[in-house]
């Protein structure tokens, strides 16, 4: 079953159109959106339930959480301050497994379908290991490109291996990722259940600093509950 897109008025991309319904998640004044949060719940939990089915929902213990991520998504400088956010770098979203890092990394960008800046691919790290075993070095000179992407689930891939040479291929992409941040301003997103420490450990130093300077860290609490038992 082909699910609604998300379009929008385009005298006010405030007002979002799934199907048949309208959402108005923001008021168009002096050509500035000024969004609702309330507003931007109801139209993520709609759109949520279509694209992840009627069990989708939105839970109390997140809604902070959500807040700082719709924040980031609309752009909204001043509350980005308050958090220290910063709008250039992308974002790393980590947490325990199951407590919905991915589904919120692919509802979120429904929220601005205005903003090209904010639709990316969304790729589990283990297939790109898995290209790299079939193809090699290609798999990670692809990712050299200027497009976005949200590497899901980084740090539970094996180590690459390819014509018996093993290699950290995620390792590698984040360096060359950093590079096109760097030079062409092109952001990369991340989910991990990994925590800071973690993620040095299986990338190194090296990478671990890069990754400072691109990414904004978002974390769930390390008890938010598993939602997909």
């Amino acid at each position: 079953m082909k699910h609604p897109e998300t379009s929008f008025d385009l005298k006010n991309p405030g007002i979002l159109i799934l199907g048949s319904s309208q959402f108005q998640v923001a008021e168009l004044k002096d050509k500035l959106l000024q969004y609702d949060f309330k507003s931007a719940l109801r139209f993520l939990d709609a759109k949520g339930k279509l694209l992840f089915g009627k069990q989708f929902k939105i839970y109390e213990e997140d809604k902070a959480l959500l807040y700082r991520l719709v924040t980031y998504f609309i752009g909204d400088q001043s509350e980005c301050n308050k958090f220290q956010i910063d709008l250039n770098k992308g974002l790393l979203l980590s947490g325990p497994v199951g407590c919905g890092k991915t589904t919120l990394m692919r509802l979120l960008p429904h929220l601005v379908p205005h903003k090209r800046y904010h639709q990316f691919n969304l790729i589990p790290c283990r297939n790109i290991v898995f290209g790299f075993n079939n193809l090699g070095y290609k798999t990670i000179e692809a990712y050299s490109d200027r497009k976005s992407y949200c590497f899901d689930d980084l740090g539970v891939e094996a180590i690459g291996r390819h014509y018996g040479k093993d290699c950290n291929v995620m390792g590698e992409i984040l360096i060359s990722r950093y590079e096109v941040f760097r030079q062409k301003q092109v952001k990369t997103h991340i989910t991990s259940n990994l925590n800071a420490e973690e993620l040095e450990s299986k990338y190194g130093e090296r990478v671990r600093s890069r990754m400072r300077e691109m990414f904004n860290l978002i974390s769930f609490n390390n008890q938010a509950k598993d939602k997909r038992g």
